[in-house]
């Protein structure tokens, strides 16, 4: 009950994300890409290949038609960016003394806004080849280092009182005005609740995957349940990926070997979305399983050394990725739609406010 209304109360909250990537030793894959989001939604989106910024939704091409100046200082800004990180990606390769790529530095700025409450939270932060390194702490303005390699920059960072005096204003007035702004334009798409359809699709014998697409906003769960109770043994979660129009989906396996055929219908499937009044349930049937279907939740997130060049292309339309390193240290393809800490390992690094 307790995690019910916390999770219903969540969707008061807007955000406005911004997640830049540039990448040295990928090939075919652009130098530099850019993507803004609002509430999990990508709004604006650059790269190194077209060199402007353009929106990606109508009510902020609407925005942008009627104030052209905010276009072009995000296109002003996605070129900055990117001759910064690329010199970044030089200084870390030669501090470190890397060889050998491909070389991946990060970050994702932005802040959240609470229409009922007016609380502000601001964020910057920053990840090179998937591991951690430095944030932002607005409360002190002072930056965190959680790894040893990090002090240097950490010191000269914090030296920079102007540059630490600007990020506050950007972070706790600029930004929020920004977001405020696109939930004026973009309040009946934002403030929008449709619920999903969902199917059972089979992965392989053992595994059956409940898959749900089309839903909004973002702030869903679904789970397995038996006899009307949550369960996790033999379960896998899937992130929640964005559509190319704006919805989302999401998917969670059940291993069903073990499961006697007589116990199949004890268990169903339920999808919970953030102001919905009812829950999807649908219930484990081998009638109603379909075979041979691929969605993008489907898609394997692998490492990024060896990944099909397609795959790369196409997430990076999407904007919405993170590489991380997972604990085999291998760098890995996520999805970052809730705020994740994404840190760097380099010493110095230049800076680009905002």
């Amino acid at each position: 009950k307790l995690f019910y209304f916390i999770f219903f109360s969540l969707s008061l909250k807007y955000s406005l994300k911004y997640f830049l990537t540039a990448t040295s030793g990928l090939p075919d894959f652009p130098e530099f890409v850019a993507s803004a989001s609002v509430n999990g939604v990508q709004v604006g989106y650059c790269d190194s290949n077209i060199r402007t910024a353009e929106p990606t939704q109508d009510w902020m091409k609407k925005l942008v038609k009627d104030d052209p100046q905010h276009l072009d200082w995000y296109s002003e800004k996605c070129f900055g960016n990117q001759q910064v990180f690329r010199a970044n990606i030089d200084s870390l390769k030669q501090r470190l003394n890397q060889t050998r790529g491909p070389y991946i530095l990060q970050r994702m700025n932005g802040c959240e806004w609470d229409d009922e409450t007016e609380e502000i939270k601001g964020f910057n932060q920053y990840g090179y080849n998937g591991e951690d390194f430095i944030a932002l702490d607005l409360q002190t303005l002072t930056w965190i280092a959680p790894k040893p390699q990090a002090v240097i920059t950490k010191l000269k960072w914090d030296a920079e009182k102007a540059r630490l005096e600007h990020n506050k204003n950007y972070y706790i007035n600029r930004c929020p005005g920004w977001l405020k702004k696109y939930v004026k334009y973009g309040r009946s798409f934002l403030q929008r609740s449709v619920l999903p359809s969902v199917s059972l699709l089979q992965r392989s014998p053992s595994v059956v995957s409940c898959h749900a697409t089309g839903f909004y906003p973002h702030r869903a769960r679904m789970f397995w349940r038996k006899d009307e109770e949550e369960f996790h043994d033999g379960v896998d979660k899937g992130q929640i990926l964005p559509n190319h129009d704006g919805s989302f989906q999401m998917s969670v396996q059940l291993n069903v070997s073990s499961i006697k055929p007589e116990d199949w219908s004890r268990h169903d499937c339920v999808f919970q979305l953030a102001g919905a009044e009812t829950d999807i349930i649908t219930k484990l049937d081998k009638k109603v399983i379909q075979t041979n279907s691929v969605s993008l939740s489907e898609f394997p997130v692998g490492p990024v050394v060896g990944a099909a060049v397609g795959v790369l292309l196409l997430l990076a339309v999407f904007g919405f990725f993170i590489w991380k390193r997972n604990s085999h240290g291998e760098i890995q393809l996520i999805f970052p739609l809730n705020l994740m800490i994404i840190e760097v390992h380099p010493p110095i690094l230049r800076y680009s406010s905002g």
